[in-house]
C-alpha cells in the first residue's frame, strides 16, 4: 500500500504565561515558537483550493498557527487569551492544541504529528495513534 509523508515547519511569535508556575516562566514572555508538522497519509486527496485529489493535505491548511491572530491564526498574540482555558500554555499542550485545531481541517484518514519548540535546543511533540 502506498504511503505518503507531508513534512512542514514554520514559525509565529506569541506571549504567554504558565498559570502558577513558581519561577520566570509564570511571568509574561514571548517566544519565537517553531512548528514542525508531519501529515501521513495512504491516499491522496483535493482541498479547498485544488479540486484533484494530488496532495496528503494542503501546506496551507496545515500551517494556519502561523497566521496573525487577527486572521485565526496564533502570531503575535497572548497566547493565554486565545486558546481555551482546557490547555495550558506549556509547549506540550500547546503542541495538542495545534494537533486538535490541524485534524479538524484535513481529510479523514491522514494522521499527523505536531512538535513545537519555544527555544532551539527543546522540543514537544503531541501525535495521537
Amino acid at each position: 500500500m502506498p504511503k505518503w509523508k507531508l513534512v512542514t515547519e514554520f514559525t509565529f511569535d506569541s506571549a504567554h504565561y504558565i498559570k502558577d508556575y513558581n519561577g520566570p516562566c509564570g511571568r509574561m514572555h514571548g517566544h519565537t515558537y517553531t512548528v514542525r508538522i508531519e501529515a501521513i497519509s495512504t491516499k491522496l486527496h483535493s482541498s479547498e483550493y485544488c479540486p484533484h485529489p494530488v496532495m496528503v493535505a494542503d501546506f496551507r491548511s496545515l500551517r494556519w498557527a502561523k497566521k496573525d491572530v487577527t486572521k485565526g491564526g496564533l502570531d503575535h498574540c497572548i497566547l493565554n487569551e486565545v486558546m481555551p482555558p482546557e490547555y495550558e500554555t506549556t509547549a506540550e499542550m500547546i503542541a495538542k492544541y495545534i494537533y486538535d485545531e490541524t485534524k479538524k481541517k484535513l481529510p479523514e484518514g491522514v494522521k499527523i504529528k505536531v512538535a513545537v519548540s519555544e527555544t532551539a535546543n527543546s522540543w514537544a511533540e503531541y501525535e495521537d495513534d
